[in-house]
């Protein structure tokens, strides 16, 4: 596998695809750039899934995420296409993705997204609970 950064998030099969569990993965040096100034922005990325068939590859996750280094984008897009991109590679039974950003004009702007299968209900909501 490179080391080099990469759009390409790669699945491996589900060890227990019969059972509810959480993966919650903490993303603590995320940068992109600002499309409208060019300054880096940097944040705190917290993605939590409930697999269903496949899991995303933790080396392949972090080479992807190193590929916005250089890219300009808004908030709120880049935080809903990393949500998209996961949903697509392995189409999980429930996704979140949360993007806590650091100080930009004095604010602190978190962006958080979600995704559920249409006819999934956990058999425990607590399992939804990402720390």
């Amino acid at each position: 596998m490179t080391t080099k950064p990469a759009q390409k998030l790669d699945t491996f099969d589900n060890p227990n695809p019969e059972r509810d569990y959480l993966i919650s993965i903490k993303i603590p040096e995320f940068t992109c750039l600002c499309p409208k100034t060019g300054q880096p922005d940097f944040a705190d990325i917290s993605l939590g899934y409930v697999p269903d068939a496949k899991c995303i590859e933790l080396k392949a996750l972090k080479l992807y995420i190193w590929s916005y280094r250089d890219v300009g984008a808004f908030h709120e897009a880049v935080t809903n296409k990393i949500l998209d991109d996961v949903v697509r590679v392995c189409m999980p039974r429930f996704a979140e993705v949360t993007a806590c950003f650091n100080v930009r004009g004095g604010t602190y702007p978190t962006i958080k997204v979600q995704y559920r299968l249409s006819n999934w209900e956990p058999v425990d909501p607590s399992i939804l609970q990402c720390n």
